[in-house]
């Protein structure tokens, strides 16, 4: 079995495409992707990029996958570590890599940004290796 953490956008893709997960990987994202997601979906419909009912749609895929949402103190006290040595701002991107560091094989991301800091830490994959 290979876990993946998955970042905000890898899980709009897979929600867009309701792309069909193996058995074989078990998927994990912090806690605030669920808050990420649904912010994003709202932001789309409110600029007409997605109908309500394709959002409500998206949103019921994501809950099937049973991603487990993970935000304990050792998350935290991680993501707030590398968010410092990193430069950054805030933490959100931190918990994402602090949860790969910690629970995961590899993360998969499109995010440039977040790839180039995870580069630097962890494993990577991508949306090919997830999906086989």
């Amino acid at each position: 079995m290979t876990r993946y953490v998955i970042g905000l956008d890898v899980a709009l893709v897979l929600a867009e495409q309701r792309t069909k997960i193996p058995g074989h990987h078990r998927l994990l994202a912090p806690t605030l992707l669920r808050s990420q997601v649904l912010a994003q979906l709202f932001a789309d419909v409110q600029h007409g990029l997605v109908t309500r009912k394709e959002a409500n749609q998206r949103l019921d895929y994501l809950r099937g996958l049973q991603i487990r949402l993970l935000g304990d103190r050792s998350l935290q006290q991680v993501a707030w570590k590398l968010a410092e040595e990193l430069g950054w701002k805030d933490t959100f991107a931190a918990e994402y890599l602090a949860l790969t560091k910690l629970q995961a094989d590899a993360l998969v991301t499109r995010d440039v940004d977040l790839m180039w800091a995870a580069g630097k830490l962890l494993t990577l994959a991508s949306i090919d290796d997830l999906l086989s």
